[in-house]
């Protein structure tokens, strides 16, 4: 069956498992994931069809623009998810994860977003906007 992750919100209302493998982690710095997150949202993917979420009832999945949706606890409010509309792909936060991902940072996008109080120093590519390959909302 391949590799199997399983992760969960803060309390534990909503849970997912997510089969196949996961893509590099993204962090995004621009706007709407700094003012969600609080710093940068950190995410891997797969396609949507590869993802169970048990607790669906408990999400609450808001309309960020016209291009995508962002999938979060409405108990705890720990946010999950990123799915551009009608897309085959959903981004998952690399920390909801129970078992913490292996690896690194893969790239940064967004960077013209990223709030002035800390720098990016990994070594990983960095972009202004979106990068060659990565379906993100226009700018």
């Amino acid at each position: 069956m391949g590799e199997i992750h399983d992760g969960s919100c803060l309390c534990g209302a909503v849970r997912f498992r997510a089969h196949g493998a996961l893509r590099e982690i993204v962090a995004c710095h621009c706007a709407q994931c700094r003012k969600q997150t609080g710093l940068f949202y950190a995410a891997t993917n797969v396609k949507r069809t590869d993802l169970t979420i048990e607790g669906e009832e408990a999400m609450t999945w808001y309309a960020a623009s016209n291009f995508a949706r962002r999938g979060f606890c409405a108990t705890c409010g720990s946010a999950m998810f990123w799915q551009e509309n009608d897309g085959a792909w959903i981004s998952i936060l690399a920390g909801s994860f129970d078992t913490p991902l292996e690896g690194k940072i893969g790239r940064h996008i967004f960077c013209e977003g990223r709030a002035q109080f800390y720098d990016i120093e990994d070594g990983a590519p960095q972009y202004q906007k979106g990068s060659p390959g990565l379906s993100v909302a226009p700018a």
